[in-house]
């Protein structure tokens, strides 16, 4: 197994420090006014449990004069240095109760930077907390011989084994290459899994999907285009500034051509995860709001009536989910391993190579135009 507690902890930490600081900026908001699937897709300050209620997150703030950290927002809003901005934009008196949970200052200016913790951030930790508690032990296994000098123990080991081997051998070997893909295959093992789980995560009960939020999937690309980058071999930097064997002219061309292509495709990346996970549960929320919309179109009845009919399409379409919360994990993971793998590679310059064998070529002829005049003069 290639699994390394080192990487996938400073993985863990690093995408908690970058997440951090970038979903907790400007999350979008649970307001009163906007559309309930929206809300559902958005970045909130508190933990939605219902109908057991509502669990407040800390709220972090680094304003003019300093950090200053609480327990909750109504615990802000309480310490009369901040408010709901909520009851400023209608005009209403102010209240210790949160509604939007955006704070203000008690002044009426924003904050200058939003630190807090969201729910998001929470199953992302909360991932990241899960992975760690069993890839560790599992890791311990192999590194004692079960699954590695005899079979795999266990019906867990033996899944986890499944997943493990086809990302080493079917992801990082087929798209690096034997020489280098053991080098990077802890980082495509862990980027596969936390992406899968986090997937996952999100079809559980009051569960959240932090791929869903775009932030969560543009640290992921960050980091695969860190790696990408880093990594990339003096070929590599030549065929983006230099392009050996192309008219000087044609560079002008293919050099900014190059170096856009360079963030497009973390970009793609960003967005082709985002997208189908978040597109996933506006579409489940949407076919339960058929039987809203029906109620308040032809009456209760017939929404009690086609219930059903809603009900069991939005469980296929969860199960679908399902298949695809692995198969984005599996399509991130290849892609990754498939930028790093053309950025490793050692190219062949077959435009040299063409060169020489056309120089032999010549000297060939040469040398048989010689021994035409020798025999000649003979």
């Amino acid at each position: 197994m290639y699994t390394n507690p080192k990487t996938l902890l400073a993985f863990i930490a690093l995408f908690t420090l970058g997440f951090s600081q970038i979903s907790s900026a400007a999350p979008e908001q649970s307001n009163p006014k906007e559309v309930p699937i929206l809300d559902k897709l958005s970045d909130h300050y508190y933990l939605d449990l219902k109908p057991a209620g509502k669990v407040e997150l800390p709220r972090i703030f680094w304003d003019e004069d300093g950090i200053s950290f609480f327990s909750s927002t109504t615990a802000a809003i309480n310490s009369g240095k901040y408010i709901d901005q909520y009851y400023l934009e209608n005009n209403e008196p102010a209240q210790a109760k949160a509604v939007s949970y955006k704070l203000a200052r008690t002044d009426g200016t924003p904050t200058r930077i939003d630190l807090s913790i969201t729910s998001k951030l929470v199953y992302f930790w909360i991932v990241g907390i899960f992975l760690t508690f069993v890839l560790i032990p599992l890791s311990g296994k192999y590194k004692s011989g079960i699954g590695r000098d005899t079979e795999p123990r266990g019906a867990f080991q033996n899944v986890m084994e499944t997943f493990i081997v086809f990302v080493r051998d079917e992801i990082a070997l087929t798209n690096i290459g034997e020489k280098k893909y053991l080098r990077f295959t802890p980082y495509l093992l862990t980027a596969f899994f936390m992406i899968m789980f986090m997937n996952l995560f999100g079809l559980m009960p009051w569960g959240d999907s932090a791929t869903a939020n775009i932030t969560v999937t543009a640290a992921l690309a960050l980091t695969t285009f860190l790696i990408t980058q880093f990594n990339g071999t003096r070929d590599h930097w030549e065929h983006v500034f230099w392009f050996p064997g192309v008219p000087a002219w044609i560079r002008i061309i293919l050099t900014p051509v190059e170096i856009i292509g360079l963030f497009t495709k973390p970009f793609a990346l960003t967005v082709r995860l985002f997208a189908n996970m978040a597109s996933g549960k506006v579409l489940v929320y949407s076919i339960i709001g058929l039987i809203f919309v029906f109620s308040g179109i032809f009456g209760d009845a017939v929404a009690w009536g086609t219930s059903w009919i809603w009900i069991l399409f939005a469980l296929f379409i969860y199960v679908i989910k399902i298949v695809v919360s692995i198969l984005q994990a599996y399509i991130f993971t290849m892609l990754s391993a498939l930028f790093i793998g053309m950025a490793v590679a050692e190219h062949d310059h077959d435009h040299d190579h063409d060169h020489d064998e056309h120089a032999h070529a010549n000297t060939d002829y040469e040398h048989v135009q010689e021994a035409v005049a020798v025999h000649a003069r003979s």
